[in-house]
This record gives C-alpha cells, structure tokens and sequence, in this order.
C-alpha cells in the first residue's frame, strides 16, 4: 500500500516537474496570474464582506444581546455623528493584524453551529468569560483597536474631566495601562464583576 502511494507521488512530480506539452510557458505565466488575481480579489471580498457591521449582526446572538447594548453608548449615537461598529472596536484594521484576527475568530463558528450562546440565558452565563477574553486581546494588544480612532498624541487634556486628564497624562502616557484597563464596559454591559479587584 505505502509502495503504491509512493508511486502515484513519484508519478505526480513527474508530471508537474516536466515540461508542458501542449501549453507555452507565457500561456502557464499568464494564467497562473489571471488565477491568482481572481483568487485574491475572492479572497478580499470575502474578508470585505466579514468585516462589516451587517455580517456581524447577522446572527442573532450577536444582534439580540450586544448590538442592542452598543445602540445605548455614545460610540453609537453622538453628537458628531462618527458611529464605531462592530469590527471597529473587534477586529485591527492592519492588514496582518486582521488576518490573525480573522483565524482567531474562526473558532467562535464552532460556537455558532453548536448553539453554545445561542439563548439569552446561555449568553448571559458565558459573558464574563467572553468579556474577559476580549479584554485579554485588547490589553495584549496595547488596545490597538481603540488606537485606531483615539489617537493618544491628539488628545486635548484641557477639554477632558480633572481625572481622566491625570489618567491619560500618567498611566497611559507611561505604558503602564491600556484603554482596556479602565474603559471596560464602554460599549457593552459589563459582567457580573464580583470578586474582580477595582469593581
């Protein structure tokens, strides 16, 4: 048996180590090429697609318990009228950050097809595990996310309140805190927090 699979292997290379018969080697060029463009325009527009607002609430675990939480914060509804969604806040808009991210969350499919949040009941006694992981991500990350859009050089302390100005110009200023470490619950409710240090 392995003798026969070592042949057909053998007689693989073979055929993909020898030269093309019938095609020229600008034709294989030129088609590999064309393939591979339309490969990575697929591909783009897949992950395009997945990284919208729409496509995320687009099961209703997510649209029935946080995106009705997020409609009820400023990061939402506000008087400027910049609105963050979902993969704003979930998912690094650098491209290689964005791409782990993505296999990251391919694992969360599982939860999905296996109806592990899929009741309120059962979201609600998976949160804090589900929050703490986020919060995991943001805080090895630096809060990149919230980078994204809060940019700390730009920030004005004289228009923010005595203690998040102290805060910014200290903690975060000096690497010592994230966003993540203090903003907890910015967008979504938080957990039951009982027995966490500072809550």
């Amino acid at each position: 048996m392995i003798a026969k699979l070592l042949g057909n292997l053998k007689l693989i290379w073979k055929v993909l180590n020898r030269p093309s018969v019938h095609y020229s080697l600008g034709f294989l060029t030129l088609g590999g090429f064309v393939a591979g463009v339309i490969f990575w325009g697929g591909f783009n527009t897949a992950l395009s697609v997945s990284n919208t607002e729409a496509f995320c609430i687009s099961c209703h675990e997510m649209e029935n318990n946080v995106y009705e939480e997020l409609k009820t914060t400023i990061h939402f509804t506000n008087r400027s009228g910049v609105r963050a969604t979902c993969p704003d806040c979930h998912v690094p808009h650098n491209w290689t950050d964005k791409i782990a991210r993505k296999m990251q969350a391919s694992k969360e499919v599982w939860g999905k097809v296996f109806g592990t949040i899929n009741t309120r009941e059962k979201f609600e006694a998976k949160r804090r595990h589900l929050a703490e992981n986020e919060w995991n991500r943001l805080k090895a990350n630096d809060s990149l996310e919230c980078r994204n859009c809060h940019n700390f050089d730009y920030m004005d302390f004289t228009r923010q309140s005595k203690r998040a100005s102290q805060m910014h110009s200290t903690s975060l200023a000096s690497g010592e805190k994230t966003c993540i470490d203090c903003h907890k619950g910015i967008a979504h409710e938080l957990p039951d927090m009982a027995g966490v240090e500072g809550f």
